[in-house]
């Protein structure tokens, strides 16, 4: 009943922040001006804003906007792209395609291996290995995804030439978007498991493991790993979030066709209902993504189960 609880209270203040979202989604569009004028093209009539702003229903009062903007929200309907005519759902689950192929394979990977070379760190600690691995995701959190990517292109692509510099549909041309994207939360994740097992083989049941002779990798494996994994687990639904942010760099250095360049599209165009569409979307995915984790933290932790 305790898990259930702590679900439900996670649930209903997810739904608070989308609400918080929406509201700024929506209002960030009257703060610089008549966002008719935005909209339009610089060469329009007077007669021409008047009539858009007609259509769009900005002559509405600020609530009844707001209201219509919500509902319609809530019906996955956000209005149509002001350049390409279309709804900007569709354009954003066109995208979504690309973009969950380059987040999820760049978690993939960052995970497994953050988690062996997190494991070996902790095991191995204060050997010349753990010293190398600290290291390399010290290097690996300080260099920017964008510097990484360059690099990428320049040694795969231009001197090696195993590697396309750009484009979408094949395997290699995923390769090097999800190592720039993946890059920084291998080193961020092989730090955060080797701390927390470090703590973890510390416990007094791994000193009782310890007494019975079983090997040093079984109580890894089978005793310490699982206690280790709930901090891991709770870091993994931030970073899949906030992979959204760092696809946008990446997919505008590869010409990767994801939600992160049609958003610097839609910017660049005051394309605004596609923005309002990727702003909703990103926090929909930050919101349902710890809500996993708040479920995966519930079933590693019996404490919150009772």
């Amino acid at each position: 009943m305790k898990g259930l609880r702590f679900l439900f209270s996670r649930a209903v203040q997810g739904l608070i922040v989308m609400f918080g979202v929406s509201l700024l989604v929506f209002f960030a569009l009257f703060l610089t001006g008549d966002p008719a004028v935005l909209m339009m093209a610089p060469d329009s009539t007077a007669q021409e804003i008047a009539d858009f702003r007609e259509a769009m229903g900005f002559n509405d009062p600020i609530i009844v906007q707001y209201g219509r903007f919500l509902v319609d929200a809530l019906r996955g309907d956000l209005g149509n792209s002001l350049r390409y005519s279309r709804p900007a759902m569709e354009l954003l689950t066109e995208r979504l395609g690309a973009t969950a192929l380059l987040a999820l394979s760049a978690l993939l990977w960052s995970s497994l291996l953050g988690f062996v070379l997190g494991a070996i760190s902790a095991v191995r600690r204060n050997s010349p290995i753990d010293f190398a691995i600290r290291v390399i995701s010290l290097l690996g959190q300080a260099v920017p995804v964008f510097w990484l990517a360059l690099m990428l292109i320049i040694l795969f692509s231009l001197n090696l030439r195993w590697l396309p510099s750009s484009g979408y549909g094949s395997f290699q041309q995923l390769i090097m978007p999800s190592l720039a994207l993946g890059a920084y939360y291998l080193s961020a994740i092989t730090r955060l498991v080797r701390s927390s097992l470090i703590e973890t083989l510390g416990e007094n049941y791994i000193r009782t493991a310890r007494a019975k002779g079983l090997s040093e990798w079984r109580i890894v494996v089978r005793h310490a790993l699982r206690n280790a994994m709930i901090p891991v687990v709770t870091l993994q639904g931030m970073y899949l979030a906030s992979l959204m942010g760092g696809a946008l760099v990446t997919e505008i250095i590869f010409a990767w066709p994801g939600i992160g360049r049609l958003a610097v599209e839609a910017i660049q165009n005051r394309d605004f209902p596609v923005v309002q569409a990727v702003v909703l979307f990103a926090a929909l995915v930050f919101v349902v993504a710890n809500f996993l984790v708040d479920v995966a933290y519930t079933w590693l932790n019996p404490r919150i189960r009772l």
